[in-house]
């Protein structure tokens, strides 16, 4: 099959072992983002199945009309961006791997590593060091220990961090879903009696929730601005879990001491002046949260093996069921 992989920024996914298991494909790979969707359906033309990386490239139904000759669309994980309708409209299989094999512990480690980052000043200690400014011109670090993580969501990569912070001297709080806090009650886990001391007591607030139609942007301004000033907020979820504006807005106010992401909106992010990627007290990392050699190539053995599934003839993991039969395959 002529199988194309889309948005590997880092093309490093032909370096990777499990690249191997589409040996017997014709594939191309595409290491930069299509600027719309008239340029993704030409670079298109001529692939029977199309890798998708994460929610790099929403699927539209202007994209899935569009498609020509497609007959497979493969990810792995929640696919809010992917117009499941459009593709069996337009004919396309799409078929998802969801993890069932316990939570990104890439995430997780990159989450920890942003709040001792943060909490020690290490950007602009390092900055400070190779200025030779020793020991001098950058804030005064803080310890890790005896500060309260306050865990915005609770599962499984929440979960990880938390016996992080637990291992380093921290206390854990938990805010979610209703359903979620109970969960986090009968672990045994310091649940406040409400949003607003959840995140006025936290010293420090790190988000762990799926970006969902309904959770998008319910992390408000208000919320954001009950922090105390010296806090910090990490996000290695979605931007777009932070209402527009609000966190750009409680930094401006000196509510949040320190904001750092792994995330951000529109991204790819490629404009030194953004405001948030350029912010004095902003950490920016370009979501590279899941970005590991381990946890790709185990991503990407699970979508390829999808596709082999699919030119085999036996599909598995259908979304669109009622589009695929042998025939057509």
């Amino acid at each position: 099959m002529k199988v194309h992989i889309l948005d590997d920024w880092y093309d490093c996914l032909r370096s990777l072992p499990s690249f191997s298991v589409l040996k017997d494909h014709e594939v191309t790979v595409w290491t930069d983002r299509a600027p719309d969707a008239a340029t993704q359906a030409a670079r298109l033309k001529g692939a029977e199945a199309v890798v998708l990386f994460r929610d790099r490239t929403a699927i539209t139904p202007e994209l899935a009309e569009a498609l020509d000759g497609v007959k497979l669309i493969a990810m792995r994980g929640q696919h809010s961006h992917v117009d499941a309708g459009a593709l069996s409209r337009a004919g396309v299989l799409f078929c998802a791997k969801m993890s069932k094999d316990g939570p990104s512990t890439s995430t997780a480690e990159l989450a920890f590593g942003l709040i001792i980052a943060a909490l020690r000043h290490l950007p602009e200690q390092i900055a400070s060091a190779r200025a030779g400014a020793w020991q001098r011109h950058a804030p005064l670090g803080r310890n890790v220990a005896g500060k309260t993580l306050g865990l915005y969501g609770y599962g499984g990569i929440a979960k990880v961090v938390a016996g992080y912070a637990r291992a380093f001297g921290m206390g854990v709080q938990v805010w979610a879903s209703e359903a979620s806090r109970a969960r986090a009650a009968a672990d045994g886990v310091t649940v406040p009696d409400s949003r607003t001391e959840f995140f006025a007591s936290s010293d420090v607030v790190s988000i762990h929730k799926r970006f969902l139609p309904e959770t998008r942007g319910e992390i408000t301004e208000a919320d954001l601005m009950a922090m105390q000033p010296a806090s910090v907020l990490v996000n290695t979820s979605r931007a777009g879990l932070i209402a527009p504006g609000a966190l750009l807005g409680a930094l401006e106010a000196g509510r949040i001491g320190q904001a750092a992401l792994d995330v951000f909106p529109g991204e790819p992010v490629t404009d030194p002046a953004d405001p948030l990627l350029s912010h004095p007290r902003v950490i920016p990392t370009p979501h590279v949260g899941f970005v590991t050699a381990e946890e790709l190539d185990k991503q990407f053995g699970e979508i390829y093996a999808l596709v082999n599934a699919y030119a085999q003839g036996a599909p598995v993991e259908m979304i669109n069921p009622e589009v695929w039969s042998p025939a057509r395959g």
